[in-house]
């Protein structure tokens, strides 16, 4: 496992992560990574992150069913952020029920939704 000594990791152990669409390379999500769940990420093809709030590692969709399967792991110039390429399964990464995380816009003073939601989550997450 040579290749994960080259990432900076911060002093908690993690580095952030990037998902982006493959194909469209739309940004998905951001999340968190720590040695063990990049490590599973890479052996298994499917996104594995690692959760602040519940202090576990997060294989997406295990809940939801929207998983993110990895068609490629890069790592940037500073070797401080990873961007994985993901083929997002069921079409929903984020767990709002839409397309991505990244679904407010600053216009003006306010941030404004700009995407639907697609599945509410009561339903996603019974």
């Amino acid at each position: 496992m040579n290749w994960l000594k080259e990432i900076q990791w911060d002093d908690q152990g993690l580095v952030p992560a990037i998902a982006q669409e493959s194909g469209s390379g739309k940004i998905l999500m951001m999340a968190w990574m720590n040695r063990e769940a990049l490590q599973l990420t890479a052996e298994s093809g499917h996104a594995v992150y690692w959760s602040r709030s519940r202090r576990k590692l997060w294989h997406k969709g295990e809940e939801s069913g929207h998983q993110q399967v990895v068609k490629a792991i890069r790592l940037d110039c500073d070797g401080d952020v990873v961007l994985l390429e993901v083929e997002q399964k069921g079409g929903i990464a984020c767990h709002t029920g839409r397309h991505n995380c990244f679904y407010r816009e600053l216009q003006g003073e306010t941030f404004v939704e700009i995407l639907p939601v697609i599945k509410d989550p009561n339903e996603i997450y019974k």
